[in-house]
């Protein structure tokens, strides 16, 4: 117990130099990055929805370079196979099948403009990030550990695109959005980058480093009343006939159980971050939008009123009880 509580006492410091390192490329997206952060020390994948120029893939990959872990990006576009993520075999010059690795094959993946690509291939990604591995033909390759999907959608732009299974969508721990930078952040941006100058980021963590916080962060206790918080929560969001309660108004489908296994966990690495050795319903709160941003269809009452997902979401939070 000793060892947990001075590891989550270095988590703190390390997480304020994480940001403290980022912050040298990214300015302002405190919010983006560190839900990012979150997913990863929980271990969990992340869908960054924004649109264009608001630095997601310079995002990723700075944050990959102060985790020390290996980065790969994959452009998805219509005509993209299976095999091109994965990887293939091939007969080599003494005649043998080898197996050529894709760019699956690293720690962060970033893939960029996922609802561009066709369905058979967004079920190649589907596999990794639920086993941790690919298979190609009769066999089996294991993926890195630590091992991420970070997606990136453009919200705007929706012809030629390929929408996301609902399957696939809770398979990502969070939905996190990226608006546009206040005029002071913009400012600092065009500074920044119009001049010769170029930040640098210095490796504050390790890949073995964020497994083994991973699994203080697993061991964490959570009391039974924020367990029971997480899990009504999700309840709320599931349509009930006749109760006439925000669910049955404005929401065709709700969140599954998935829902409240990601509320707990991301709580209780909200909680770590902050130097709580065990989490309570604030956390919960603080990580609930981007847990359920994603697990919630809207009806045609929402969408006629002008009710967004988030609006909807901050009605529970102020329902439950």
């Amino acid at each position: 117990m000793d060892n947990d509580v001075s590891a989550i006492n270095s988590l703190v410091s390390q997480y304020k130099e994480l940001k403290q390192e980022i912050g040298h490329v990214i300015v302002g997206q405190d919010e983006a990055v560190d839900g990012l952060l979150l997913a990863i020390f929980t271990g969990g994948h992340c869908l960054l929805v924004g649109v264009p120029g608001l630095a997601k893939t310079l995002m990723v990959n700075t944050l990959a370079q102060a985790l020390g872990l290996q980065f790969s990006r994959i452009q998805f576009t219509p005509d993209l196979m299976p095999s091109d993520i994965t990887g293939s075999e091939i007969l080599d010059d003494s005649r043998h099948f080898r197996f050529v690795k894709g760019p699956l094959f690293a720690n962060i993946v970033l893939a960029d403009e996922i609802n561009r690509t066709p369905p058979k291939t967004q079920a190649a990604l589907l596999e990794a990030m639920q086993e941790h591995r690919v298979t190609v033909g009769n066999n089996s390759y294991k993926l890195e550990d630590p091992f991420f999907v970070l997606a990136t959608q453009n919200p705007i732009e929706q012809e030629g695109t390929y929408p996301l299974p609902e399957a696939q969508l809770d398979r990502f721990m969070l939905n996190v959005r990226l608006d546009y930078p206040s005029f002071e952040e913009e400012l600092d941006i065009v500074k920044r980058t119009t001049t010769l100058q170029t930040a640098t980021v210095r490796t504050v963590l390790s890949a073995a480093d964020i497994m083994g916080y991973q699994q203080v962060i697993r061991k964490m206790p959570v009391a039974d009343n924020v367990l029971s918080y997480a899990v009504k929560l999700v309840s709320l969001t599931r349509p009930v006939s006749g109760s006439g309660n925000t669910a049955e108004r404005y929401i065709t489908w709700g969140a599954g159980p998935r829902a409240s296994q990601y509320l707990i966990l991301g709580a209780k690495t909200h909680a770590a971050f902050h130097g709580k050795y065990s989490p309570d319903s604030d956390d919960v709160r603080a990580v609930a939008t981007n847990v359920l941003r994603h697990r919630i269809v809207r009806n045609y009452y929402a969408e006629a009123e002008g009710i967004s997902t988030d609006q909807i979401i901050a009605r529970l939070l102020s329902e439950i009880k």
